[in-house]
C-alpha cells in the first residue's frame, strides 16, 4: 500500500503544490470492518498556499479532485486535515 500513497502523494503534489504533507495508515485499527475489505483507512495532513482563503469544504474539493479516480480504488475512508501556511 505504500506504493498506493507513494502515487497519491505525487497526484497532490502536481496539483497543489503543498509545503508539507503526511500520511497515516490507520487500516490496522479498523481490521475485520465491513469496509477494510473495500480499501484502506487513512489520514492525511497537508498544508498548502492553495488553500488560503478557502472553506474545509473547498478544500476537501480540491484534494479529492486532484486524486481523481485513485481516491476511489483502494481507499475506504480518508480524515483530511488541510491548511493554508499561515494556519498553526
Amino acid at each position: 500500500m505504500r506504493a498506493r500513497l507513494d502515487e497519491l502523494g505525487e497526484l497532490l503534489h502536481d496539483a497543489l503544490s503543498p509545503t508539507s504533507i503526511a500520511w497515516q495508515d490507520d487500516s490496522h485499527l479498523h481490521a475485520g470492518h465491513a469496509g477494510a475489505r473495500e480499501g484502506g483507512h487513512y489520514r492525511l495532513h497537508i498544508v498548502s498556499p492553495r488553500f488560503a482563503g478557502l472553506s474545509r469544504i473547498a478544500r476537501h474539493r480540491l484534494i479529492y479532485d486532484a486524486l481523481g479516480p485513485l481516491a476511489e480504488r483502494g481507499i475506504h475512508a480518508l480524515q483530511i486535515d488541510a491548511r493554508s501556511p499561515d494556519e498553526p
